[in-house]
């Protein structure tokens, strides 16, 4: 078993993948169920008034065509992975700030927020602290607090949207 695992390591590595950890695919996988449609729908369409949206940086919208950019740049998958996991909590985040506690939302964007936790502690054991410069100054912009000059106007189901296809891009091939 453990040759047959090592063998799939290699073939990965071979292809220019870098294999995530089984602590993440589980986490993801968990987080896809959370992102299906129908909750997406109800909890950050319905639930909020028409044309709502939610100010966020300018970096904190990560579309699979950013992540296509950043590949054709060299940038490694384990990187890319780094800088979903950093957007895409900051974007929960973000619309969790401007729900009130007994907002019919509030307890969804919650158990994201506790997902996403649990994502970063599986990161902390895993990923490498050096990542391409690219990718670094990125997560750097996105936890400044002086960034706000560069904020959009984003829907929060847009928001979750970009999160679950850029993970499922990430993450389709090594889970």
């Amino acid at each position: 078993m453990q040759q047959g695992y090592a063998a799939v390591l290699c073939i990965l590595a071979v292809l220019g993948l870098e294999a995530a950890a089984p602590g993440e695919c589980e986490l993801t996988r968990l987080l896809q169920d959370k992102l299906q449609y129908e909750m997406r729908l109800q909890y950050m369409k319905h639930y909020f008034p028409i044309d709502y949206t939610v100010q966020v940086q300018y970096e904190e919208v990560l579309r699979p065509s950013n992540i296509t950019r950043l590949r054709n740049g060299t940038v490694s998958e384990a990187a890319l992975r780094y800088l979903w996991f950093h957007v895409s909590s900051q974007a929960v985040l973000r619309i969790r700030e401007v729900l009130p506690e007994k907002h019919p939302s509030w307890k969804y964007t919650q158990e994201l927020c506790q997902l996403f936790d649990a994502l970063g502690e599986e990161y902390s054991k895993y990923r490498q602290t050096d990542v391409e410069t690219v990718v670094a100054d990125l997560v750097k912009l996105i936890h400044s607090a002086g960034a706000e000059s560069r904020s959009k106007a984003v829907r929060p189901k847009a928001l979750l949207d970009n999160c679950l296809k850029v993970m499922r891009m990430l993450y389709g091939v090594p889970c």
